[in-house]
């Protein structure tokens, strides 16, 4: 029987050492992938660190850019208030030149019309004259005023066009 305990003892351990051979053999499979895995890993890392980096100055170079813009933008809504208050001062100033003219256009209008005298029959011109004789025109202030009434007209009603044109 010590026979028998023997071969039966020997033929575990053999058993027992296969065993333990296959399992060494799967376990240096499995070490040798996570080698290979550590490496991808590595790889993997070191990409991310290379694309956090330029994500970090891609930022930087975005809040520069942003910074710029906002002082620009600054700049220029600045220098549109300064002009936005230019034009509201020209405007008025504009509304009261219109209002001026248009008082004056409403005096004229509201004035009695003269009627002049039927005409005469022309006469024959004179020769020359020289500067010291001659003679001024009995009101050269009314054909001035009349002139200016004109054009005052003129230019409260393209006003007020323009005012309407912007209106609409």
């Amino acid at each position: 029987m010590s026979l028998f305990v023997t071969l039966a003892a020997d033929i575990l351990v053999a058993v027992l050492l296969a065993a333990t051979i296959v399992t060494c053999l799967r376990l240096s499979r499995r070490i040798s992938q996570l080698k290979g895995d550590e490496a991808a890993l590595r790889q993997t890392i070191g990409d991310l660190m290379v694309a956090t980096s330029t994500a970090e100055r891609a930022i930087a170079g975005l809040r520069s850019a942003i910074d710029d813009g906002d002082r620009t933008l600054t700049t220029r809504i600045e220098a549109a208030t300064a002009r936005s208050a230019e034009l509201a001062a020209q405007v008025e100033a504009g509304e009261t030149v219109v209002m001026r003219i248009g008082a004056i256009v409403a005096q004229m209008r509201a004035a009695p019309v003269r009627s002049e005298p039927p005409s005469a029959p022309r006469p024959v011109p004179e020769p020359e004259v020289p500067a010291t004789r001659r003679s001024e025109p009995a009101s050269p202030n009314g054909e001035r005023l009349g002139a200016a009434a004109a054009a005052a007209l003129a230019m409260s009603e393209r006003a007020l066009a323009r005012v309407r044109a912007r209106a609409a």
